[in-house]
């Protein structure tokens, strides 16, 4: 058992990986909060528009759909640490301008649309880089180890955050929160400073000729000359656009469906976040690039329970539901976000990477308006049941699509063998 555990956490060991994990944990534990906070916010500013909440979740993540690729760009050319100090700062600042407005009762709704846009921002130029970064703290022997902590961190703070923050929204009120995010964002500048340069694995930086020559468009030729990238991507855009809306479609269950407060949306998101947790754990021991047939047949597992979950009739049943869909949801995410990372070239990294986050995330901006608008019209299990349907139809497609490609190349290996045996006699 200590030997797992040893191996599990195997990446904490490197001292900047440890001081990054440490920085990431404290600032999504305050994220999740504010999200929580955010969207309960807008439904009392909107009067329980759930068409409000899906554009508030839209100009979050429009910057991703627009950025994102510049900011992957920016990745290959010039030091990641920088540039990460640079968005969380930018991050920080806003963090405190949103939590005065709060606090002072000077809060309007656009005040929370224009907050969501300028948040995206920051996240479109700070996520790319951050993934891509982590193979420098780590270097490529511990990649698969680092990733799937990233995911169990992000899932810790899913857990701790909502339930955090909906205890704390009934007991008082929306404004500390925001407060508690504002500050809890600072962990990251602290840690990136204190990080050790000499140990990072670095690849030296490109020329400046080279780093002009280092061209989006060149990235996204690369994805697509290689299908083995490109298919958990598409996957992944469909997934994200019409199931991965959980922040939006939860809170609307809660609220409308099942006449509930803050403390139930924080439950179930907190409990979609501990199956996430399991599922990012289960993933530690990976040390090699997953197979498609494990990104395809997670996607599956995930499509499924994600329909369940919207076609639920009970309050319990839906809490029973979400940890094994937040566990497929994120084993998923991990093993495609490891086959397509482990899968890339150093110097396409950082592109590979942005156009990774841009159909993870920035499918949102298309999605998020449509569900909320399916949320309003048809109620917020439908909304759920429908994304969860279109999930895995795409998921089977692939699946067929993986399966026939696989046949061609069996049939054209074995084919030749009997033949090239007759020439022989």
């Amino acid at each position: 058992m200590q030997a797992r555990l040893s191996t599990m956490f195997q990446s904490l060991q490197v001292r900047n990986y440890r001081l990054f994990a440490f920085g990431q944990l404290i600032k999504l534990i305050g994220v999740w909060m504010m999200f929580i906070a955010q969207d309960w916010l807008v439904l009392e500013l909107s009067g329980d528009s759930a068409t409000a909440l899906g554009v508030v979740v839209a100009l979050q993540f429009t910057p991703v759909l627009l950025l994102t690729l510049l900011s992957g760009r920016l990745a290959d050319r010039y030091d990641k640490r920088m540039l990460l100090f640079i968005a969380n700062a930018f991050w920080t600042v806003l963090s405190l301008a949103m939590s005065v407005l709060v606090l002072t009762d000077l809060v309007q709704l656009w005040h929370v649309f224009v907050f969501a846009a300028l948040l995206g921002v920051a996240n479109a130029m700070e996520t790319p880089v951050r993934q891509a970064f982590v193979s420098e703290l780590v270097g490529t022997a511990l990649l698969p180890n680092a990733l799937s902590l990233n995911a169990a961190v992000f899932n810790s703070a899913r857990i701790v955050g909502p339930a955090v923050a909906g205890l704390a929204i009934a007991v008082f009120d929306v404004g500390p929160v925001f407060l508690v995010t504002a500050l809890s964002s600072i962990a990251p500048l602290v840690t990136v400073i204190r990080m050790r340069s000499t140990e990072l694995h670095r690849e030296p930086l490109p020329a400046r000729g080279e780093r002009a020559a280092a061209t989006v468009l060149d990235g996204l030729r690369y994805v697509a000359r290689r299908p083995d990238l490109l298919l958990p991507m598409v996957v992944m855009s469909v997934i994200g656009m019409s199931l991965f809306n959980f922040q939006l479609t939860l809170a609307a269950l809660a609220k409308t469906v099942f006449n509930t407060g803050a403390a139930s949306f924080g439950l179930f998101s907190t409990t979609l976040a501990a199956g996430a947790l399991v599922g990012a754990l289960a993933g530690t021991g990976r040390r090699s690039r997953p197979s498609v047939w494990l990104v395809l047949g997670a996607a599956i597992g995930c499509a499924t329970f994600g329909t369940l979950v919207g076609l639920a009739p009970a309050y319990w049943m839906v809490v029973a539901l979400l940890p094994p869909t937040g566990f497929f949801m994120v084993y998923f995410a991990q093993a495609a976000n490891q086959r397509v990372q482990l899968g890339t070239d150093a110097a396409f990294r950082g592109r590979v990477m942005a156009l990774w986050v841009l159909v993870f995330l920035g499918t949102n901006p298309v999605g998020a308006p449509i569900i909320g608008w399916v949320a309003e019209t048809f109620g917020a299990g439908a909304s759920i049941w429908a994304g969860g349907l279109l999930s895995l139809t795409t998921a089977l497609l692939a699946l067929a699509w993986q399966l026939r490609r696989a046949g061609a190349r069996l049939r054209f290996r074995v084919l030749p063998l009997p033949r090239f045996y007759v020439t022989e006699m």
